[in-house]
C-alpha cells in the first residue's frame, strides 16, 4: 500500500503559477528522457517524497509505567518483556448491538504470578478489578519481541538487499523551513535551490544542503543567520493562457523571460543522531518511539543525488541508463529503476535497495497515442474526417484525463494537464479574444500559425477546470516521465512482469550495480558532508528452513497422510483424494458466445470434468439439470436479460441449484454482473472458464477447476494431520478453540475519485481443522484504509462460529493485510478497539487477541549466499530462489518489535518475495517459534492448490473476498463517469458521494467460500 500525504501548507496557488513549469539547466548527467521530464512538472510522481516510508508508530506515545518485576515469559531462558493485556472487568450481559461510542478500556496485567498468567484473560465479571491499571487506548504500543528469535529449522546462509549505514550520532543536521513565492513546481523549486547554492554559498556557510522540493531544507552546518531572504531570477516561459482570452506574439514566446522568486529560509530545528543511535543499539527505554525527525532528514539526504539524475516516483527512482525504455504497447513504455528506503534494523540503520519496474506514458503525439491506446482508433491517421460516437468519446476522455501535454506548433516550455474534451468538434468551436471579437478556432490557427487543422471532427482538449481553454489534439504531445495511471491490459501487464522478472543472481547484480553506479544513493558527496558511510556489500545473515507439516488427505473414505518432500513442496493427488469431497447432484451449464465447434465440445468437457472430479473424490453428477444453455455473448452486456436467464435456470432446478458453470468466449466485463446476480440475487455459486482452455483441457487444468468447485460448494482440499492443539499445546489446549481471521481493504483505481473502498473480513469456522472460511464484506468511504464496520463484521463471524461449534473461540488470531508502516499505530488503536467492542456483544466474553499485520508490498529480498564459485552445480543452486519455509527474524528485522520474514512458497519465476509478518498486539504471548510454525503450517491449507502459498490463508481469502466485493460495484461505469463529468464542471474537486452499500449476499451462499 503506497503512502500518501496531506498538504500541510496553507499557501494559495493560483492557476497561473500552477501552470508554469520551468526548464532545468543542462546537466551532464541528464539522459535524454530526463531532459524532457524535468520540464514537465510531475504532479503524481513526487507526492510521496516528503515522508520517509518507514514509520512504525508515527504519533508520539504515552509511556506506560513499568511494573517493578516484569511478567515472566513461559520460556525462562529468554529475555522477557512486559505485554499489554486486556482488562479483567465486571461486565453485564451486553445487548447484541453495542453503541458505537462504547469504549472498552485497554489495560495491562502487571506483577501477576506465573500460575495465574493464562487465567488473566479469562477472569469472570466477579473478579476485583481494583488492581488493574486502565490506560487510554492512545497508549497502545506495538508488541516487543518475546525472545531472541526462533530456533526451529536448519540454518541457511543468506544475503539481504539491506546495506548497513554508519552515521555519526554527534553530527547535527540543521532543518530549515523554506517558503518560495510565488509557489513553484517541485522541479522549479529544485532549480531555485541549485541557483541559491551557486550564488549565495557564503551566506549558506559553504553548505550543500539537501532539499525535498517543497518546504524542507537540511544542512550539515548552520547558516550565517537563522532567517534569510533571497530573490532568485530564473529564465521561465510566460504562463499566460493563449486561448481564448487573447493572442500572444511570436517574439514573446520565443524569448524566455526571467521570473523573480522570493525565498525565505528560517531555522526550524537542530537535530542530532544520539536518540536514533540509542534506539538502534537497544540502550534506550523499551517504550521509546523511533526518532523520526533525524531519520526523515537522513532519508532526504540519501535521495538528493539520485533525484538530480533520475525520475522520482514515490519511493522509487527511474533512469533510462538502467536498460532503456521498452515499448509495452497501448501507448505505454516500461522503465527500469530502483527503490530505496532507510530502515531501522537489529544490525543498525540499513538502506534497503531493490530493483523496480513501472509503466510510463509514451511521449508521442496525441493522435498517435490514441491510435496505440484505443483499438477503435487504430486507423485514425487514415480517416482524418472521423468523429467520435458518445461511447467512443467517453473512452477517449478516460484515456487522456490528467495526462500532461505540451504543444508543438510554437516554441514554449509551458505544460498543460488534460481536464476533459470539448462538447463540440474542433471545426465548430469559437472563442472570444480580448477585444471581444468572436474567432473560429480553425481560422485562428490558419491565420496565426499557418496550420490547417486536419482532424476537424475530433473534439479539442480542454485544459482548464473553470474556463474554456482549447487545444487541438493534433498539435499536442504527451510529456515524458509520467506514470501510466490507466489500467494495464493483460499484454501490457505480461510485458511489465517480464521486464521485472529477474532470477536471483541477475537481480542481485542489478542491485549491487545501483550501489556503485553514478546515479545511486552513494553517487554524490553528501556522505562526506553529513558524515555517514554506506556499505557496498549486502547484509549477511543466517535464516532457518522450517520443515513442512504432515498433511491429511482422503482415500475413498479413508484418511491418508503425506509430508511434501519435493524441493518446491508441491504434492499431487494421483494416489489420493481431497480431504473432504462434496456431492454435487444438481448443477447446470450456460455458455456465452463461442464458435459452433467450441459449443460442440461442451459435452466432452462435461464428461472430462466429471471424471476428473471422481478421481479426486468429488462427486459431480454426469447429468446437468436440463440441457446446457447456449447464449450469445451479447447477453453479458444486458444486466436485466442476464438476470432473467440465470433465474430461469435456477427455477428449472426447483430453486435448489448447487453449482452453475459458465463458459465464456473471452474475458468480458459482464463477468462482474454475473457474479453479483448469482451470489446476491439468485443464490448459487458459479465457476467461470474460457472456451480457449476447453479445446484440449489438460489434467492439471481440470484438477484445478475441480478443487475450486469443491471448495466453493463446501468441501476442502487438505487438512493438517496433527491438529494445532497437538502442535502448539501450550496455547491450544484440547478444550480450547481459536478462530483465525483475515482482513483487507481494496481501493478503486487511482483515477477514480468517487467509488467507495471495499473491506472484507473472513473467519475460520471449523476448529481444529481451521480450513473453511466464511466472509463478510462492506463498502466504505473512498480510499479509507481503516475498516469502518470491522466491529460489526467480526461480531457476525463470531456468531457464525458459535452456531457451527456451539461455543465461542477462546483465542482470536487476526491477520490484517494491506497496511503500511505509517498506519500501524492508527490501525492498532482503532481496529483492535473494534474487535474488542465486537466481543462485548457476548456476555462475559473476553478472548485473547493477537493482531498481526501481513505485508507483501515491501522490498526486502533474500538470496542464497554463494560459497563455491568453481562448481557449476553450485552456481545453479545459487541462481535458485530460497527454499520454501525460509524464515528470518534477526539482523534485518525491527530492533525491538516482534516481526519476521517468511518465504513459505517456492518461486518458480523471478526472485521470491518473502512475506513480512509484524505483530502489533499479542495477548496470546506467542514465542517466535510458535507463531512462525503456525503461520507456515497454515500456508499448506489453501484450498485452491496442492502447494504452500506465499500468504497466510486468512489474509489471502480476505484479499479475494474484498476483490469480489469490488466486482459487485462494477456494473457499468457509465454512472460513475457521469458523476465525474458533472464534477468536472465545478471549479474544485467534488467530495466523494455517499458510499454505495454492497448488495446483501443470498443466504444460500453466505456460509460458503464462493469467493475463492
Amino acid at each position: 500500500m503506497e503512502e500518501t500525504e496531506d498538504p500541510k501548507s496553507g499557501r494559495k496557488c493560483t492557476s497561473k503559477t500552477r501552470s508554469c513549469r520551468g526548464r532545468t539547466e543542462p546537466n551532464q548527467y541528464h539522459h535524454q528522457l530526463l531532459q524532457h521530464s524535468y520540464r514537465n512538472g510531475f504532479y503524481y510522481q513526487n507526492r510521496y517524497q516528503t515522508f520517509p516510508g518507514l514509520l512504525p508508530l508515527p504519533p508520539p506515545i504515552l509511556l506506560l509505567p513499568l511494573p517493578a518485576t516484569p511478567l515472566p515469559h513461559h520460556n525462562e531462558n529468554l529475555r522477557s518483556h512486559t505485554h499489554l493485556q486486556k482488562a479483567s472487568r465486571k461486565q453485564k450481559k451486553p445487548p447484541r448491538t453495542t453503541p458505537p461510542d462504547f469504549q472498552v478500556p485497554v489495560s495491562t496485567v502487571s506483577q501477576v504470578p506465573q500460575g495465574l498468567q493464562q487465567k488473566a484473560g479469562k477472569l469472570s465479571g466477579g473478579e476485583d478489578e481494583s488492581a488493574q491499571m486502565t490506560v487510554n487506548p492512545q497508549s497502545l504500543v506495538a508488541t516487543r519481541r518475546p525472545d531472541n528469535g526462533g530456533l526451529d529449522g536448519a540454518a541457511i546462509p543468506l544475503l539481504a538487499n539491506h546495506f548497513l549505514v554508519q552515521f555519526d550520532p554527534s553530527q547535527r543536521i540543521f532543518h530549515y523551513d523554506v517558503e518560495i513565492s510565488p509557489h513553484p513546481s517541485k522541479e522549479v523549486a529544485r532549480m531555485i535551490k541549485q541557483k541559491l547554492v551557486q550564488d549565495y554559498s557564503e551566506m549558506l556557510s559553504g553548505a550543500r544542503p539537501a532539499f525535498d522540493g517543497r518546504k524542507n531544507l537540511f544542512s550539515s552546518v548552520e547558516f550565517q543567520n537563522d532567517k534569510l531572504e533571497f530573490f532568485i531570477r530564473l529564465p521561465m516561459p510566460t504562463a499566460k493562457a493563449w486561448l481564448p482570452v487573447g493572442e500572444s506574439s511570436d517574439t514573446t514566446e520565443k524569448r524566455p523571460q526571467h521570473k523573480l522568486f522570493r525565498v525565505n529560509i528560517k531555522l526550524a530545528s537542530k537535530l542530532d543522531g544520539k536518540e536514533l543511535s540509542s534506539y538502534l543499539s537497544k540502550e534506550g527505554e523499551d517504550w521509546a518511539p523511533l526518532p523520526q525527525d533525524y531519520l526523515h532528514a537522513l532519508d532526504i539526504v540519501f535521495r538528493e543525488s539520485p533525484t538530480e539524475k533520475c525520475i522520482p516516483l514515490g519511493r522509487s527512482l527511474y533512469s533510462s541508463t538502467m536498460g532503456g525504455a521498452k515499448d509495452i504497447g497501448g501507448g505505454a513504455v516500461g522503465l527500469r529503476g530502483f527503490f530505496q528506503s532507510l530502515r531501522p534494523t537489529q544490525q543498525g540503520l540499513a538502506l534497503n535497495i531493490d530493483f523496480s519496474v513501472t509503466a510510463f506514458h509514451e511521449s508521442i503525439g496525441i493522435i498517435s497515442y490514441l491510435q496505440k491506446r484505443l483499438e477503435f482508433l487504430r486507423d485514425l491517421s487514415q480517416r482524418k474526417t472521423r468523429g467520435l460516437a458518445r461511447e467512443e468519446k467517453r473512452q477517449v476522455e478516460k484515456a487522456l484525463k490528467n495526462i500532461r501535454i505540451f504543444v508543438c506548433h510554437r516554441e514554449t516550455d509551458q505544460r498543460y494537464r488534460v481536464f476533459s474534451l470539448t462538447e463540440e468538434a474542433t471545426e465548430n468551436l469559437w472563442f472570444r479574444d480580448r477585444d471581444g471579437k468572436d474567432l473560429r478556432l480553425v481560422d485562428y490557427f490558419k491565420d496565426h500559425y499557418n496550420h490547417d487543422i486536419q482532424f476537424r471532427n475530433l473534439p479539442c482538449l480542454q485544459i482548464s477546470r473553470s474556463k474554456p481553454c482549447y487545444l487541438p489534439m493534433e498539435l499536442c504531445v504527451v510529456c515524458e516521465g509520467q506514470k501510466f495511471l490507466g489500467k494495464l491490459s493483460d499484454d501490457q501487464t505480461a510485458r511489465i512482469l517480464e521486464m521485472g522478472c529477474q532470477r536471483p543472481r541477475e537481480r542481485k547484480a542489478i542491485i549491487n550495480g545501483v550501489m556503485v553506479g553514478s546515479f545511486g544513493p552513494t553517487s554524490g558527496d553528501h556522505g562526506r558532508e553529513f558524515k555517514f558511510h554506506v556499505s557496498e556489500e549486502m547484509t549477511q545473515l543466517n535464516g532457518r528452513v522450517l520443515q513442512p507439516p504432515k498433511l491429511k488427505l482422503g482415500d475413498g473414505g479413508h484418511i491418508t497422510n503425506l509430508i511434501p518432500s519435493r524441493h518446491d513442496r508441491q504434492w499431487n493427488l494421483l494416489d489420493s483424494h481431497v480431504f473432504e469431497g462434496t456431492r454435487i447432484e444438481r448443477w447446470a451449464l450456460i455458455s456465452f458466445g463461442g464458435t459452433p465447434d467450441q459449443r460442440a465440445s461442451i459435452s466432452r468437457f462435461m464428461n472430462q470434468l466429471s471424471q476428473r472430479c471422481e478421481q479426486l473424490g468429488i462427486f459431480l453428477n454426469k447429468n446437468t439439470v436440463g440441457k446446457p444453455q447456449f447464449e450469445p455473448i451479447q447477453v453479458l452486456n444486458n444486466v436485466s436479460l442476464l438476470e432473467s436467464k440465470l433465474k430461469k435456470i435456477h427455477r428449472a432446478s426447483s430453486n435448489n441449484l448447487q453449482l452453475l458453470i459458465c463458459v465464456m468466449e473471452r474475458k468480458h466485463k459482464g463477468y462482474a454482473d454475473l457474479k453479483r446476480i448469482a451470489e446476491t440475487g439468485v443464490g448459487v455459486v458459479t465457476q467461470c472458464c474460457l472456451y480457449p482452455n476447453l479445446d484440449k483441457p489438460s489434467s492439471q487444468f481440470l484438477a484445478n477447476l475441480a478443487l475450486k468447485i469443491n471448495a466453493k460448494v463446501g468441501g476442502c482440499t487438505v487438512a493438517l494431520y496433527n491438529s494445532l492443539s497437538s502442535q502448539i499445546p501450550r496455547l491450544f489446549a484440547p478444550d480450547d478453540s481459536a478462530i483465525f481471521m483475515g482482513a483487507d481493504v481494496t481501493h478503486p483505481h487511482p483515477l477514480d475519485d468517487f467509488s467507495p473502498s471495499v473491506a472484507a473480513v473472513v473467519g475460520s469456522m471449523n476448529w481444529p481443522a481451521a480450513n473453511k472460511y466464511i466472509s463478510r464484506m462492506r463498502s466504505q468511504t473512498h480510499r479509507q484504509e481503516i475498516i469502518q464496520d470491522l466491529g460489526e463484521m467480526v461480531g457476525e463471524l463470531l456468531e457464525d462460529f458459535y452456531q457451527e461449534m456451539n461455543k465461542l473461540p477462546n483465542r482470536i488470531i487476526f491477520f490484517r493485510d494491506g497496511v503500511s508502516e505509517t498506519q500501524f499505530y492508527k490501525v492498532l488503536k482503532e481496529e483492535l478497539q473494534a474487535i474488542r467492542t465486537a466481543c462485548c456483544r457476548f456476555p462475559s466474553y473476553k478472548p485473547s487477541i493477537t493482531f498481526t499485520v501481513v505485508q507483501k508490498r515491501h522490498h526486502t529480498r533474500l538470496f542464497q549466499k554463494e560459497t563455491d564459485h568453481s562448481s557449476s552445480a553450485g552456481a545453479k543452486i545459487f541462481n535458485e530462489n530460497i527454499p520454501p519455509g525460509t524464515v528470518v527474524d534477526s539482523v534485518i528485522t525491527h530492533p525491538k518489535e516482534f516481526d519476521f520474514y517468511l518465504c513459505s512458497h517456492w518461486g518458480m519465476k523471478g526472485t521470491s518475495r518473502p512475506t513480512h509478518y509484524h505483530v502489533l498486539w499479542d495477548e496470546n504471548r506467542f514465542s517466535s517459534d510458535e507463531l512462525q510454525k503456525l503461520v507456515h503450517n497454515l500456508c499448506y491449507t489453501f484450498v485452491r492448490c496442492t502447494k504452500p502459498v506465499s500468504l497466510v490463508p486468512p489474509a489471502y481469502y480476505a484479499h479475494l473476498a474484498a476483490y469480489r466485493g469490488r466486482l459487485y460495484l462494477e456494473r457499468s461505469d457509465t454512472a460513475a463517469f457521469a458523476r465525474s463529468a458533472a464534477a468536472a464542471a465545478s471549479p474544485s474537486r467534488a467530495a466523494p458521494p455517499k458510499t454505495t452499500p454492497l448488495p446483501k449476499l443470498n443466504e444460500k451462499v453466505k456460509k460458503l467460500m464462493f469467493y475463492c
